[in-house]
């Protein structure tokens, strides 16, 4: 299925934010982007760099810059959803279609596309090491076949995995995440 096709029916599936979607789609296909699909919904490409993606929530639609935080935002209407956390990642978000200001939609992707252009980006701090909560290291130390497929992946990989483990609130469900296969070791 072609990216058209693909994001066609993701809009078709949005209910209430269709029309929202389809406004916010039109003024993106009008700009030097090229529709795809990552992480399941319409992401927007240029220059090789993920530019813009549309998102759509039970309270709100939205956009989401993936360089936003590079943007001049003049009219403050970008967030950064997880402060912290997110580095470069900032939002847009539409309560309502009728809040869509295409015009100065526009020039915010205008500008974001100029950053693609010009290769700029948040630099981003890479951990070099593997911090792993001490369930998971427990359970390596006691499991071979585990050790061994652990260490298998990539350090990315390896640090996602603990990550998912140590963010469970409560010990069991750490257990269970490193026990059940909960994550991303698997496949």
């Amino acid at each position: 299925m072609s990216a058209k096709a693909k994001v066609d029916a993701w809009i078709a599936e949005a209910g209430p934010w269709e029309d929202a979607l389809r406004t916010l789609r039109a003024i993106l296909l009008d700009a030097p982007l090229e529709e795809t699909v990552k992480w399941g919904a319409p992401c927007y490409t240029a220059h090789g760099q993920n530019v813009v993606g549309l998102a759509a929530f039970k309270q709100y639609v939205g956009l989401w810059f993936h360089q936003g935080a590079l943007l001049a935002d003049a009219k403050g209407v970008l967030v950064n959803a997880q402060a912290g956390k997110t580095k470069a990642l900032r939002q847009w978000r539409f309560e309502r279609a009728e809040d869509i200001d295409v015009e100065l939609v526009r020039r915010y992707v205008d500008e974001a596309v100029g950053l693609a252009r010009d290769g700029r980006r948040v630099p981003v701090a890479r951990s070099t090491g593997v911090g792993l909560p001490r369930e998971l290291q427990a359970a390596l130390a006691n499991d071979a076949d585990a050790r061994t497929a652990f260490a298998a992946l990539t350090p990315g990989k390896q640090r996602e995995y603990a990550a998912h483990v140590a963010d469970a609130k409560r010990e069991a469900t750490r257990l269970a995440h490193f026990e059940g296969g909960n994550g991303p070791i698997e496949g």
